[in-house]
């Protein structure tokens, strides 16, 4: 027996109105009898599922259909349904309230005093506004900037102690790459 398709009923009605296999073919896909495909066909089972498409969901594929359409002795086969499962942490974006919102300007701005080494779109990453706001706080052009009170995100919530430490870290090492490489060139030049 094959893997069976998410949801086999809906699969079936889908297959019985999309396509020419024979009901034994989508009875074997979708590990139903094939009395079942024909009560499909006929309308009297399977009233009110909708049909799942399983070319959408990447459980089989036109060709495999097509193939299965002209040869009446061929098995329709599940495209393989391996899902590769990673824990690498991803960044899930945090709901910040509304009234908590219009403290992200007020976080650039404690940023930009606190740490200077950071670049605006690491600012900009670390409190979710755009570099385009980082940078017009950076240069007192923020349209709301003579109202603004600079405040630590970390204490606000924001953002963690850790995420803020891992981009300082980021900050220090492109900083003194950017050193090697001026040495470098200095050395050229004089060289």
């Amino acid at each position: 027996m094959n893997n069976v398709p998410l949801m086999p009923m809906a699969t079936a009605v889908w297959l019985v109105e999309n396509t020419t296999l024979t009901f034994k073919q989508i009875a074997e896909f979708c590990n139903l009898h094939e009395v079942e495909i024909q009560g499909i066909a006929d309308g009297e089972v399977a009233k009110g599922i909708k049909p799942y498409n399983p070319i959408i969901s990447g459980q089989l594929t036109r060709e495999e259909i097509e193939l299965s359409s002209k040869d009446e002795n061929r098995s329709l086969k599940i495209t393989s349904s391996d899902i590769e499962i990673t824990n690498i942490d991803k960044k899930i974006k945090k709901y910040v309230p509304l009234s908590k919102r219009q403290d992200k300007p007020d976080s650039a701005l404690w940023l930009i005093k606190q740490h200077p080494q950071l670049k605006d779109s690491q600012i900009a990453k670390l409190v979710g506004v755009t570099t385009n706001s980082v940078s017009s706080i950076r240069n007192k052009n923020y349209w709301n900037y003579n109202n603004l009170n600079p405040k630590d995100p970390v204490a606000m919530g924001l953002f963690s102690q850790k995420d803020l430490l891992n981009s300082i870290e980021k900050a220090e090492r492109r900083i003194k790459r950017e050193k090697k490489e001026k040495e470098k060139e200095r050395q050229v030049k004089s060289g």
